[in-house]
Formats: C-alpha cells, structure tokens, sequence
C-alpha cells in the first residue's frame, strides 16, 4: 500500500529531473550522443518542470534560457564543486560561486516564478570519486584544520548566495570527506543552520554510510533540495568487495530511479518532509548508463513513482 503524503503541494514541491540518465557529467565515455534538445524535450515528456545542468547545455544564458522556456523546464540547481580543505584554492572556488550565481540570474531573468533555482554544492578537496582508484578505502578523511577551514568556507559562500536571494544546499557524496554519517552530521554541526541548508541525495547518503531516514528525522527542516535516487543492493556489495572505483559502479548499475532498486523508505522520508513544510525542488536522479537504461523510459517509471507516492 503507498504512503500518501498530501502536505506535500504541487503549488510549493516541483519535480525536476537531471540529465545524469542521458549522459554522464562526470565520466564522458558513459553517452551514446543523445543531444541537448532530445534530453530536455524528453524530461518535459516525462512530466517535469525543471532540471539540472549537464555539460552538453548550452553555455549562453539567453540560449538556454529559451530552449527550456519552450519547454516549459526551469533550472533546478547550478553546481559548484568547492575545494575548501586544500591549499589555495578557497579564492578560486569563491569565484566559482559567484560566476554560476551570476549565470543562473541571467537564465531565471527578472521573472517572479518562485521556483527558483538553489545553489548545490560538494567539497571535493581529495575527492576520489573522479578517480580510477577503490572509493571506499581511498575516501578522504579530514582532519579537525580541514573542518575548520570546510566550515567557514561554507558559512561565506552560503552568506554570498543568500545575499542574491538563494539557498545553499550541501551535497553528501560518495568519494569525498562527507560521505559518512558521522561526516554528515560534524558538517550540519558546525556550519551555519541560517546559511547552509542540506541536499538530500537518499542514494549517495546510504551507499556512503549513512542512513537516509535518520539524517531526515533529523535535519527535516534544514533539507531544502531533494535528490531522490535508488541504488542496487547487490552493485554495492560488489563495490566493496572487489575494490571498484565510482565509475565502475556506475556503469555496473549501482544508481536507479526511484522504486526501481533496493531503498524502501522513500515514503517516511517523503512524510517527514511533508510535516516538516518542505517546500523546493524535488529532483529525480540515476546515474545510469544509457546504453544500458533508456532514459526516457527511466524518467517515466520515475515519474509514475512520484505520482503513486504524492498523489499527483
């Protein structure tokens, strides 16, 4: 029987969707030459009304501005990898900030939509995700200085997005120093609850080492963005026990939609945010190999997912 959660409005939750089932941003080999305005056409098909950013977009604000107005998608979130706990690189990545605000400005324009794009961010000072390297027994950890500096580092620019009128919501992912419960919690804890709100991203939090649920019960009104996103069980045992790097386990099929994986819990986490007001972008993600996972077919399975769970 489904967990209905009706708090959860259509008129405050928008559905988005990222181009990550098309192709692969991080790994460009994972793509079969699906074009821009094939995924973007294809995500409004589905039924979504937004999307984050992949790198076959077009890079001219105005550009992208109206291919997604004729589609009826707005941006859901610009990224930023940020590099806090390594030498000088915290001026680069302040920059990095402000040029993708700047970006997204120009692409919303000056309309009053409130389905406004928030500002994701990941630190992937040592990250091992993009390497060919064992994620889990390579994953960084930092020391009480790199806390430090993550910290502060988060407070400024999240202070710097608040000031254009955006949130700033922090991305546990696997391969970097905030992957594990413990990491995830240290990092609520010492940043500003005013200033740093939480993406929750149910796959890279559990395959990490943390438990989706719990840090939902236990931060619901700091999550402000939702990645919602399955895995396979029996990829992320294989993960471990063979030594395989991010992109071996993406292209084994670790990441799913939605239902489609091993995760059962997505109708407490969606309640829990439902009494917790949650109000923003709720973005279906799956890493997948397209060759492997039709996209289209992916997003519409996700789709009806989410319509069976929220009642629309």
């Amino acid at each position: 029987m489904s967990f209905k959660t009706p708090k959860l409005s259509p008129d405050k939750v928008w559905l988005g969707i990222t181009p990550t089932l098309w192709w692969n941003d991080d790994f460009l080999n994972i793509d079969i030459g699906i074009p821009f305005e094939q995924c973007v056409s294809e995500m409004a098909l589905a039924g979504y009304v937004g999307c984050s950013i992949g790198h076959k977009y077009p890079t001219d604000p105005q550009t992208l501005k109206a291919a997604l107005d004729l589609r009826g998608l707005r941006v859901s979130e610009p990224w930023v990898s940020t590099y806090f706990t390594i030498e000088s690189m915290k001026a680069q990545t302040i920059q990095k900030v402000r040029q993708q605000l700047a970006f997204i400005k120009q692409v919303e324009g000056h309309e009053s939509d409130p389905r406004r794009a928030d500002l994701v961010v990941a630190e992937f000072g040592g990250a091992v995700n993009p390497l060919p390297v064992a994620l889990y027994p390579n994953a960084p950890t930092f020391n009480d200085r790199q806390w430090d500096e993550l910290a502060a580092g988060l407070n400024e620019i999240g202070r710097i997005a608040r000031e254009e009128g955006r949130r700033l919501c922090y991305h546990p992912h696997m391969g970097t120093g905030v992957m594990k419960q413990a990491a995830v919690e240290r990092l609520m804890a010492t940043t500003d609850p005013d200033l740093v709100f939480m993406l929750l991203d149910t796959a890279h939090l559990y395959c990490g080492g943390a438990d989706p649920l719990e840090i939902t019960r236990k931060y619901a009104t700091r999550i402000k963005h939702i990645h919602l996103k399955d895995f396979r069980e029996s990829v992320l045992k294989e993960m471990h026990a063979k030594g395989m790097s991010f992109q071996e386990g993406i292209e084994a099929g670790i990441f799913t939609v939605p239902g489609d994986g091993s995760y059962n819990h997505f109708p407490e986490i969606l309640s829990i945010l439902a009494e917790a007001g949650f109000e923003g972008w709720l973005v279906i993600e799956a890493e997948q190999d397209p060759a492997k996972a039709n996209p289209l077919q992916y997003a519409k399975m996700a789709r009806a997912y989410l319509r069976e769970q929220l009642g629309w």
